[in-house]
């Protein structure tokens, strides 16, 4: 089997991603998670490809391991699994200092961008998130 294609980026926890306790809160996260994802879509393919396909989210599972807080730098990195008929799954993982505070493991089925109907991945577009 071929490695996946990883995407990263580096956050910097401001004051608007905090919550009541001080630290950020869930639904940042989810934010980071589709941010992340959709450059690392926009980053391995085309502006066709981009006209033609989008992807709606099925599923986010997500475990809260660390709490992060204002100032921290968190690295962020991503990396889609397995493609499979007109599903995808990635993997976001955040960490500060190589410590892992959050994962998502995320289910996404790509649609046609005209009908926006399920659409079969095609082996062109899983192939540019493998190495």
């Amino acid at each position: 089997m071929t490695e996946p294609v990883k995407h990263y980026k580096e956050i910097e926890v401001g004051e608007s991603d905090l919550d009541q306790l001080h630290h950020v809160n869930n639904t940042v996260y989810l934010k980071w998670v589709q941010d992340i994802s959709e450059e690392h879509w926009r980053k391995q393919t085309s502006a066709e490809i981009q006209e033609q396909n989008l992807w709606m989210v099925l599923e986010h599972h997500i475990v809260y391991k660390k709490q992060a807080k204002m100032g921290d730098v968190i690295q962020a990195v991503t990396f889609v699994g397995e493609m499979s008929g007109v599903r995808s799954y990635r993997q976001v993982d955040f960490y500060r200092d190589e410590e892992l505070l959050v994962s998502c493991k995320s289910q996404w089925c790509m649609i046609d961008a005209k009908s926006l109907r399920p659409k079969r991945i095609p082996d062109e577009v899983a192939n540019l998130f493998r190495k």
